[in-house]
């Protein structure tokens, strides 16, 4: 399985990096992406700014764990994930996953396994700007249910 983890502070072009998980493989069938947008709302206020921060080493070490319990589950040809840290804003691309296989099933099962193990696993730290102030967010019990759902699966 061909993998790349990138958790970088520029600009993601979410779109432009999906083509690296198929190009020059003509056995995979399908290719299924998550990307995640900033939202303008969070918990029911107004925000303007999100800072995301990791532990640079730390972090990437987590995304590739979680990318290689998804390849232990199902055949994955091309596996990406790209994560933005820093300062954004709403409609701003936050994170890409991409996933290729031979068949498009195991391509979603896959993109959505990382994409809610990354929202549980992956140490990010999430800051945001409200009209009352700034605070840090922690993660949404909707995403630990969700994360916990893949441990009833076969």
């Amino acid at each position: 399985m061909q993998v790349e983890i990138r958790v970088q502070q520029e600009p993601l072009d979410a779109v432009g990096e999906i083509p690296w998980v198929y190009d020059g493989n003509p056995a995979i069938g399908g290719v299924v992406s998550f990307i995640g947008l900033m939202r303008d709302i969070n918990q029911g206020d107004a925000v303007s700014t999100m800072t995301l921060e990791h532990y640079p080493g730390m972090t990437e070490k987590a995304l590739a764990k979680i990318v290689d319990e998804a390849g232990e589950r199902w055949t994955l040809d091309a596996v990406r994930v790209v994560h933005r840290v820093g300062e954004m804003r709403p409609q701003d691309p936050i994170v890409l996953v991409a996933v290729a296989s031979a068949h498009r099933g195991e391509a979603f099962r896959a993109c959505e396994f990382i994409i809610d193990y990354l929202k549980t696993r992956a140490p990010f730290w999430k800051h945001e700007q409200t009209p009352e102030g700034a605070r840090w967010v922690d993660a949404r019990d909707s995403d630990d249910a969700a994360a916990a759902a893949w441990s009833k699966e076969d």
